[in-house]
């Protein structure tokens, strides 16, 4: 980033390569016959602060809560131009007032090393306008789903990423980006992303594929986050007895119509949490024997974990 006025910021960005271009879509305007244009105001500027120089008012800002620390904590550790929202602030009574983005500024200056920030300055004369504006800035954004940051990261080249996408793949289930409303779901379509991902970290890959192909055959639309650590349970957890994979399709096939509401039953009276309830349920309507190896390292590490008492816990 270089600046070559106090009002201008100019923002180079390299060419991208041509994979790039695939995905890449130039920015068009849409027609919008019956939609009215608001009237555009004074154009913001921007300029560089000390955030120390900044306020908040708390009128109409939020005090700072233990998700806003953790927050901030976050943008210290993690500070990268690159990922900077801008401030934005407006002069009230000779005194800066943050509008949107205190957790950038508080960032900035708790990091130390940091030094002056970039704001965009809008005009607001009166109080109810400024909270207005932080009402807009907060609440006219769509939020980004797990399924868009999933492919976000594998864009990014994240390897766990990767490593679940390729068992989606194998085990024929799809990872949603964005469901549609009011579209059902398909059977292997799964939105559960932070469940994958944790089966994902704490299993190998074959281990999770099993998990994931057998929800896949018995046709569960979608796949969610319950079924996932319930499955794999069934097949790693030293609670449980070996299984085949093709007898819980079996079961799941059979009485899926009864083993939610007979879960719902038991995670209630036994207050235990829903995953690990369905797990008991669909264990009891499963024919028990011995379940094929998958491989030799596979066996090797279920026995010890069985032995060890190391399955992790369901949440």
């Amino acid at each position: 980033m270089e600046r070559c006025s106090p009002d201008v910021v100019i923002i180079t960005i390299s060419r991208p390569r041509r994979r790039d271009l695939t995905t890449a879509r130039p920015i068009k305007p849409l027609a919008l016959p019956n939609v009215p244009r608001a009237r555009v105001g004074p154009r913001p500027h921007i300029m560089r602060l000390d955030p120390a120089e900044l306020w908040v008012d708390g009128l109409y800002q939020r005090d700072l809560s233990p998700k806003s620390l953790k927050l901030i904590e976050k943008l210290v550790r993690e500070w990268d131009w690159r990922r900077f929202s801008i401030p934005v602030v407006a002069k009230v009574d000779g005194a800066w007032h943050v509008i949107d983005g205190q957790h950038t500024a508080i960032a900035a200056l708790s990091h130390g090393g940091i030094g002056e920030i970039d704001v965009m300055v809008v005009e607001t004369d009166a109080v109810g306008d400024r909270a207005e504006a932080f009402l807009g800035h907060n609440r006219d954004r769509i939020a980004v789903t797990t399924g868009e940051l999933f492919f976000a990261a594998a864009a990014s080249g994240d390897e766990d990423v990767h490593t679940a996408l390729s068992v989606c793949q194998r085990a024929g289930a799809t990872v949603l980006r964005n469901p549609s409303p009011g579209r059902p779901f398909r059977p292997g379509e799964i939105i559960a992303v932070a469940a994958l991902m944790k089966l994902i970290k704490r299993r190998s890959a074959m281990q999770a594929r099993i998990v994931i192909e057998t929800l896949v055959k018995a046709q569960l639309a979608p796949i969610s986050a319950e079924m996932i650590n319930a499955i794999d349970a069934i097949f790693h957890s030293p609670m449980y007895g070996d299984v085949e994979p093709d007898a819980v399709v079996e079961a799941l096939a059979r009485f899926g119509g009864v083993i939610a509401p007979k879960a719902v039953e038991l995670s209630l009276a036994k207050k235990i949490p829903r995953a690990r309830a369905l797990a008991v349920i669909i264990y009891q309507h499963t024919k028990k024997g011995r379940r094929a190896s998958v491989s030799a390292s596979d066996s090797t590490n279920a026995a010890s974990k069985r032995r060890n008492g190391a399955a992790p816990p369901l949440n």
